[in-house]
């Protein structure tokens, strides 16, 4: 992979430390329920089709008394695009070279009144450069209070940015976080946004306090509810939506088809699925 430049390095180096600071924040969750459960970092090795390094990324995962399982990856690889996959990304046309970085996290809970939350920003350079991501929020057992605050939350990131951004991109996480084949939506939403070209400062800036945001109210949200007594007919609704969330990821996620088209490290594209999920 070839250096990085001022921009991509500060872009890596914005992910990592998020990385590290949300970690910290979800076992300092642990800790308040009695558990020692801690991240474990599996760091991996991308080579491209010709044998030469293509970058990495370290793969951390929890499993814990608050958070079932709970994964949260930091990439960053570079290389050359398959010609098919080419094709499909801004700027690869004609140059198949590309960069990007990363932050991806999922997490599932073991309690259903806590909801499951997908959080993710990235950088993205070829012949043109972007940034990407967004937040949603995927409870089993909807609460309005929760959804509210995470949406406020959002809205308030936007707003510090672009009064446009937030009604934009929590309008394009609606259309993107849905289930055609079931006619459903996989959460109550967020915000999702894609291909924030030039203009690096200020993007880079809106992508970091995106981050800011996730990492100030969804611990407040798990707090909330994570000592919520729960019955067995509440753990088998979570178990069954559990299983539109697998559907969504295996069918529709972009960040899946990514990552399995440019030789990324298969457990940790994987790890946003569930460790248990039930189709009645």
């Amino acid at each position: 992979m070839k250096p990085l430049d001022d921009q991509q390095q500060a872009a890596r180096d914005w992910f990592e430390s998020l990385r590290d600071r949300i970690c910290a924040a979800f076992e300092g969750i642990e800790r308040e329920a009695g558990s020692d459960a801690s991240f474990d970092y599996i760091p991996w090795d991308r080579t491209e089709a010709d044998g030469s390094p293509g970058g990495g990324g370290v793969r951390g995962q929890m499993n814990g008394t608050v958070f079932e399982k709970v994964g949260v990856n930091v990439s960053t690889v570079g290389g050359r695009l398959s010609p098919e996959f080419a094709v499909s990304i801004p700027g690869a046309e004609e140059d198949p070279s590309f960069f990007a970085t990363g932050i991806s996290l999922v997490a599932h809970m073991a309690n259903p009144h806590v909801p499951a939350v997908h959080f993710n920003t990235r950088y993205l350079t070829t012949t043109r450069r972007w940034f990407g991501g967004g937040a949603d929020l995927n409870p089993a057992l909807p609460i309005a209070q929760d959804t509210d605050a995470f949406h406020a939350r959002l809205r308030a990131a936007c707003a510090a940015h672009d009064p446009t951004f937030y009604e934009r991109f929590a309008k394009w996480a609606e259309e993107y976080f849905w289930l055609p084949h079931r006619q459903v939506a996989r959460g109550v939403g967020g915000i999702f946004f894609d291909r924030l070209e030039d203009h690096f400062d200020a993007h880079f800036a809106f992508t970091c306090d995106v981050g800011e945001a996730f990492l100030d109210i969804f611990p407040a949200i798990v707090r909330r509810r994570m000592d919520t007594p729960f019955t067995d007919a509440e753990l088998a609704t979570l178990l069954e939506f559990r299983g539109r969330y697998v559907e969504f990821n295996l069918l529709y996620d972009r960040g899946t088809l990514f990552g399995l088209k440019t030789g990324g490290n298969i457990d940790a594209i994987l790890m946003s699925l569930p460790p248990l999920a039930r189709w009645a």
